[in-house]
């Protein structure tokens, strides 16, 4: 055989797919350090980091392949750099027991069905029921549909809760001061205005407990401007800074927080609290879109109190899905 036509050998084939490799290994495991300078790329990247494990079975079936063996041992780094972040995540941690089932759910201004949807959620069996994105058209559908299980309740501006056991030091939480709609792509009919965040103290049979219920900035990603998540990070700063006041030590923080607990526009609230479905949920349970779940940006955080489960619940009239858990003292 010609020595200039003899085929690269096996540790020298495929350098795309071990710079692929040995790139996508780097982005997972240093993603806190994407710049966010421009278009909020590193909150993009860490919005959607669970998804990038999906590319390491295609570079795998590229470099078998390519027969290179060079690009097989670079796949190691994204592999352990994944496990390591979300390995965690493919195991079932839900426990029994526990003394609260709580719920949260954005049912969407645009939901055509919110008696179908109060139905639903209150066949949770959720001591406490957390609504977000409520229209001023959908209110009383809500509060009619869901007197009879849930005695006490208080809605502030578009978010409301619903409760089982007395409430008590009910009041709005200003996320931002003259906020408007927060960049809401509402028609005018259901445009979101008001109040989008309340605390509430709920009385159990084993002390106070602070309940935080809000709906957070939208986010959009826009070819122009990239990732916007302005609005959305000043909500979570000023969350944040109101957690942070809390005297209560048992908190837990149900809502819209559009966005996921490794985004780091959440840091301020997710240094405080930890994700019921973090620590004691099986899977990502991803909740938006409903039709279509990719991402989990409605949260259930906690602090002071033991989650011992978190699901999912099934789809309702609304484009997100509910999310539950439950809780031990």
């Amino acid at each position: 055989m010609i020595r200039g036509l003899s085929r690269p050998e096996p540790w020298k084939r495929g350098r795309v797919l071990t710079a692929a490799a040995l790139l996508l290994g780097l982005v997972i495991l240093l993603h806190a350090r994407i710049p966010n300078r421009i278009g909020n790329l590193g909150s993009l990247v860490e919005t959607f980091l669970p998804w990038s494990g999906v590319f390491v079975p295609v570079l795998v079936a590229g470099a078998l392949w390519r027969r290179s063996a060079s690009a097989l041992v670079a796949l190691l780094l994204p592999v352990v750099a994944w496990v390591g972040l979300f390995g965690g995540l493919l195991t079932d941690k839900s426990g029994a027991g526990g003394d609260l089932t709580v719920v949260s759910h954005n049912v969407d201004a645009d939901n055509l069905d919110p008696a179908g949807t109060a139905r639903d959620l209150a066949a949770s069996g959720a001591v406490l029921l957390a609504l977000e994105e409520i229209s001023a058209q959908a209110k009383p559908v809500y509060e009619a549909e869901l007197a009879k299980a849930y005695p006490y309740h208080s809605v502030q501006g578009t978010v409301g809760l619903w409760s089982k056991l007395p409430l008590t030091g009910i009041r709005p939480v200003d996320t931002e001061r003259d906020l408007g709609p927060l960049g809401d792509s509402k028609p005018a009919a259901v445009k979101l205005t008001g109040n989008r965040a309340l605390r509430a103290t709920v009385a159990t049979d084993h002390g106070p407990l602070a309940v935080y219920v809000a709906h957070l900035g939208s986010v959009r990603v826009n070819p122009r401007g990239g990732f916007g998540t302005e609005t959305r990070n000043r909500n979570a700063e000023a969350l944040a800074r109101a957690v942070a006041a809390e005297r209560n030590q048992r908190v837990v923080l149900l809502g819209d927080l559009n966005g996921t607990t490794d985004d780091r526009g959440l840091d301020g609230l997710t240094s405080q609290l930890h994700s019921a479905q973090g620590e004691a949920g099986n899977g990502f349970g991803f909740s938006w879109p409903a039709r279509f779940p990719t991402v989990r940006i409605d949260q259930i955080l906690t602090r002071g109190v033991e989650p011992r489960s978190a699901w999912v619940l099934p789809a309702t009239g609304s484009d997100h899905l509910p999310v539950a858990a439950r809780v031990s003292w």
